[in-house]
């Protein structure tokens, strides 16, 4: 069991070193607009809640996270479901004074956290991370950021796979962490962006995770979004 611990605790460890890149200016000049405005009574309407994304983030943003599978159980090493607060996100992090400072100038909204326990020794952790309104898309710069280090030998070291719908997002399998005196640990990555929210999901386990395990939870939560 100490291998489980001791593997399990790794994966809340290192996870970004790279300044997030720049996103390019915000207006366009070239974008077309109607010279006047359309004829009393025939405005479009409002998009429908099921159309419009921030519809459904400004409410309960805890509700939105995928639930718990049957059957799983609550992560006893984990923060418990709900909010969690931002110093310790951030202290997961190899640099957290800079991440506490991306996340403030980029306006921080919240962040909706649940994880549980399934199988053996497997730990799912879901995050939704959403941002204010700025000048830069908070959600879509953290996702970058977060994506931009992936391929790196001492992450995923690969590409990842796109996930189909999502526009920007990837999901990764990472090579078997091997440490003598403890369990292998293996690890599965997803992120990926959706308006003012930027969804991660991080699966440990001490044996071989799936590409359609993590593939399929993403889908999920990118539903729900």
């Amino acid at each position: 069991m100490l291998g489980v611990i001791g593997g399990t605790a790794v994966g809340y460890g290192v996870q970004a070193e790279r300044p997030p890149t720049p996103l390019p200016a915000l207006n366009q000049p070239d974008l077309a607009y109607p010279a006047k405005p359309l004829p009393k009574g025939e405005e479009p309407g409002p998009l429908p809640a099921s159309e419009d994304a921030r519809a459904k983030t400004e409410g309960d943003l805890r509700k939105l996270l995928v639930p718990r599978p049957a059957g799983a159980r609550e992560n006893p090493a984990g923060p418990r479901d709900g909010w969690y607060d931002v110093a310790s996100y951030a202290g997961e992090f190899s640099d957290e004074s800079w991440m506490l400072t991306f996340l403030g100038e980029n306006h921080l909204r919240r962040i909706a956290h649940r994880s549980w326990e399934s199988g053996e020794n497997r730990t799912t952790i879901v995050r939704l991370v959403q941002f204010g309104p700025s000048d830069v898309v908070g959600a879509l710069e953290h996702a970058r950021d977060q994506l931009s280090y992936m391929d790196a030998e001492e992450h995923a070291d690969d590409v990842g796979d796109a996930i189909e719908g999502s526009g920007n997002g990837r999901y990764y399998l990472y090579p078997a962490r091997r440490e003598a005196g403890y369990l292998d640990l293996y690890r599965a990555r997803a992120v990926f962006q959706r308006g003012d929210v930027m969804a991660e999901i991080d699966i440990f386990d001490t044996e071989k995770i799936s590409k359609k395990d993590i593939r399929t939870l993403a889908e999920k939560q990118l539903e729900r979004l």
